[in-house]
């Protein structure tokens, strides 16, 4: 599988501001830009976090691609995933309709109750993992259904998580021109953070859009 992480963020590299909330940080050009990686994806996968905080709805923005990949043979949209170890995601999320298939990727910590709530709402729960979600077992879980090019598109628990288990083959920030500022504001790849081997990248592309640029990297091992 190839795993493709997308975010964008401010130029002291935040997320969104201290309280979580969304921000808009880049405009109409990476808005298109991230489309068209969401056409190419098989799916588009976020945590939980971003979930209960956005609300998204992962679906294309532009009719013409979703047409195209039903002439290619594909579902209109790309399968969305979510990482939520204890079942979180809310019966009602915007990201349960019918629009497109939904994975939960759950822990068994998650009570058989709520996973069966969880596919009554229209989600396929995918076990992986025994207090939280195994990664690795949950994108091989999603490969066997058919999910070969995955578009992470955060947050940053769930994107150093990936990085941490070397899951990750590509990475395309797009920085935009604000500071944000904020000690508890979420930051690219937050978690526990590396201390003595970080993941290689390697600089493929620089590309400016509205008044900010997007920077594309090629992972390698950590080092």
């Amino acid at each position: 599988m190839h795993v493709v992480v997308n975010a964008a963020q401010s130029v002291d590299g935040k997320l969104s501001t201290r309280r979580r909330e969304q921000l808009r940080i880049s405009g109409d050009e990476d808005f298109d830009r991230v489309d068209r990686i969401r056409a190419a994806a098989d799916a588009v996968m976020v945590g939980v976090g971003t979930v209960l905080a956005d609300d998204p709805h992962l679906t294309l923005d532009e009719e013409d691609r979703r047409v195209q990949r039903l002439r290619n043979g594909r579902s209109g949209h790309p399968a969305r995933v979510v990482a939520d170890s204890r079942g979180r995601t809310p019966t009602d999320a915007r990201i349960l309709d019918n629009e497109a298939t939904t994975y939960l990727l759950v822990s068994e910590d998650t009570p058989p109750s709520r996973r069966e709530e969880l596919t009554a709402a229209g989600a396929e729960v995918v076990v992986a993992g025994e207090e939280r979600v195994d990664l690795a077992a949950g994108l091989t879980e999603l490969g066997e259904r058919g999910v070969d090019r995955l578009m992470v598109e955060g947050g940053g628990e769930l994107i150093f998580s990936l990085f941490e288990a070397e899951l990750v083959d590509e990475l395309q920030v797009y920085v935009g021109s604000l500071v944000v500022g904020g000690r508890e504001a979420p930051t690219l790849a937050d978690g526990e953070g590396f201390v003595d081997a970080f993941p290689r990248l390697e600089l493929t592309k620089t590309e400016r859009l509205d008044d900010g640029i997007v920077l594309s990297y090629e992972v390698g091992d950590r080092e």
